[in-house]
Order: C-alpha cells, then structure tokens, then sequence
C-alpha cells in the first residue's frame, strides 16, 4: 500500500491539461483567494513561456506556487 504522502507527491507531478490543473487549483486554494480561469491561466503561459515546455502540460508541483503569486499580485495592481 502507497502512503498517503508518496500519493500527495504522485498527483503534484502528473502532468495535467490546463483544464485539470485550474480544477485541482480551484479546490485546493482557500475560499477567499483569486481563482484560476482558463483565460487568465493562458494569459500566465503568455508571459511566463520558459516554464512550459509543451504549451498544454501543467502540474501542480511546476505550476501552484508561481501562478498564486503571480495572480494575487495582479489582483493588487487591479
């Protein structure tokens, strides 16, 4: 039997179409914090292109942490 932790570290590395990734995202961030849409997730590929090697791969593990910084510092310029 895999430990829940081995499994935790399983699914952040999985590579995901954008469309999982902004659903697992959706979930897992608290209530009150900016929520991932298909078009601000394209517009976050758009200026950060060095961290997708194929357009249409993310993963949690690569991708939360960069996007959560990326989309509440936006959401303070606004």
């Amino acid at each position: 039997m895999k430990s829940s932790k081995y499994n935790d570290l399983e699914v952040n590395q999985k590579k995901t179409p954008l469309a999982g990734f902004m659903e697992s995202y959706n979930k897992s961030v608290p209530e009150n914090f900016p929520r991932a849409s298909i078009k601000v997730l394209k517009q976050f590929q758009d200026i950060y292109p060095s961290l997708f090697k194929n357009k249409n791969e993310w993963s949690i593990d690569k991708h939360r942490k960069r996007f959560m910084d990326w989309i509440s510092s936006r959401q303070e310029d606004a």
